[in-house]
């Protein structure tokens, strides 16, 4: 069993070295909020942490790793990723925390991978990614009151609201939406 307390401190100094100090301040702060999360909906905190420390761990590799490490997924490789690469930088890190780290717990492995896109049947862990990293305290367009009302909402409402208003946003900047996004806000 991975003790995610101590692999924490590991992956946060390498998030510290391998990112630009501002996606760091992001990853912080999305593991405060999916920490606040996961005490809400009564799940381990310290995996929480791990998720919004982790998430955005391989963003700024460049394209040919992400590439490559999005690849081993077994997961069909979008032609929206392929023209942004970027967009698989949760997929690349799933196959790296399991490949360099030895992180075999599925709930944290699908989180980190689907923080990007959300999937049809997506677990509690990866719903309270998605959403603290769409919602953390740095995103600047959200209001206090929109992040209260938000966080009152139960676990699937939540998910629902915040995948349906970054779909709105995606949309109305004329941005390629993900194969599967729409079944999934039907899903929810």
């Amino acid at each position: 069993m991975t003790d995610y307390a101590s692999l924490s401190k590991v992956i946060d100094e390498f998030v510290k070295n391998h990112v630009k100090k501002s996606r760091y301040e992001h990853s912080v702060r999305v593991a405060e909020c999916a920490v606040m999360l996961c005490r809400k909906f009564g799940l381990d905190e310290t995996k929480g942490w791990f998720l919004g420390i982790a998430h955005d761990m391989c963003k700024d590799f460049d394209r040919a790793e992400l590439l490559s490490l999005a690849e081993k997924d077994g997961m069909p490789v979008y032609d929206m990723e392929r023209e942004k690469p970027s967009l698989f930088h949760g997929r690349a890190a799933a196959v790296y925390l399991k490949e360099v780290y030895g992180v075999d717990d599925r709930d944290i492995l699908e989180a980190i991978a689907v923080h990007v896109s959300g999937a049809v049947g997506m677990g509690d862990y990866a719903k309270i990614l998605y959403i603290a990293d769409k919602t953390e305290a740095g995103r600047d367009h959200l209001s206090a009151e929109y992040r209260k009302e938000l966080y009152a909402l139960p676990l699937d409402a939540m998910m629902r609201k915040v995948l349906t208003d970054n779909y709105g946003y995606i949309k109305s900047q004329g941005y390629s939406i993900y194969p599967g996004t729409e079944k999934l806000i039907q899903t929810l």
